[in-house]
């Protein structure tokens, strides 16, 4: 079965908050995604709200519930109480807990689970109690006694971060040591039970690879490069672009 793809908006509120107008909208761009066939739309409502607003999430929330209510809602985000109110009032399908400084301008590291494992513990308990399904964001190279601390937090699924090896977007033979590493990670991940998502710089140039080495990872989440060409292509043709690079 081929990955799902979730549309990532963050980088569509980020065009929109560079003036005081409500264009692009990350609801109406949400909604050509999803007609396009998306399974779903992931945020990342950060404490400055420099892309996300609050205010975006029972939009996005209400979107779902009233068009598309056989796909999700994903909201990722480092776990402060503030973050998990947000949650609680917006009933994603999916959390996706990263462990970001909020000051970084993105996602580039996964869950030391050893070290965060009693803190992710009690969050995953939480969130379950919401009814939404937990993933953990997972370095690439995680070695077995990590997985099996992600693992004990009672998480279902991690999130695999895919940069390094988007970032060999010009280097094959160093694209073939990344590929290789998730491929191993995603394989204990799935040998302990744990679903496999994956994120970050994922483009219809490298997908086909990523899906050949985890031919049963579930979800990707996709959204400066599906934002990049939908500047080129629109985002209804982006999003079917995308889809045929997973095999859908």
């Amino acid at each position: 079965m081929p990955a799902e793809l979730s549309v990532n908006l963050n980088a569509v509120a980020i065009l929109r908050n560079r003036r005081d107008l409500p264009w692009p909208s990350v609801v109406d761009m949400g909604r050509i995604a999803l007609r396009a066939g998306a399974h779903g739309l992931t945020v990342h409502p950060r404490p400055d709200q420099r892309h996300i607003r609050f205010s975006d999430l029972p939009a996005l929330r209400q979107l779902i519930d009233e068009e598309f209510p056989q796909d999700e809602f994903n909201i990722e985000g480092y776990p402060t109480e503030a973050f998990l109110r947000l949650v609680a009032a917006s009933r994603p399908e999916q959390v996706t807990l990263v462990p970001d400084d909020p000051s970084q301008p993105t996602s580039d590291h996964g869950w030391d689970f050893i070290a965060d494992r009693d803190m992710l513990t009690s969050v995953v308990a939480q969130l379950k109690e919401h009814g939404a399904r937990v993933s953990l964001f997972c370095d690439p190279d995680a070695s077995q006694a990590q997985l099996e601390a992600a693992k004990a937090t009672g998480a279902d699924r991690v999130e695999l971060y895919t940069g390094p090896y988007g970032a060999c977007h010009d280097d094959s033979a160093r694209a073939s040591k990344e590929l290789e590493s998730l491929k191993k990670t995603a394989g204990i991940a799935e040998a302990l039970g744990l679903g496999v998502n994956a994120g970050h710089d994922l483009t219809v140039a490298n997908l086909p690879a990523l899906t050949r080495a985890i031919p049963n990872m579930a979800e990707v989440s996709i959204g400066h490069g599906l934002t990049a060409d939908a500047l080129e292509y629109g985002m209804a043709e982006t999003v079917r672009r995308f889809r045929t690079a997973l095999g859908q």
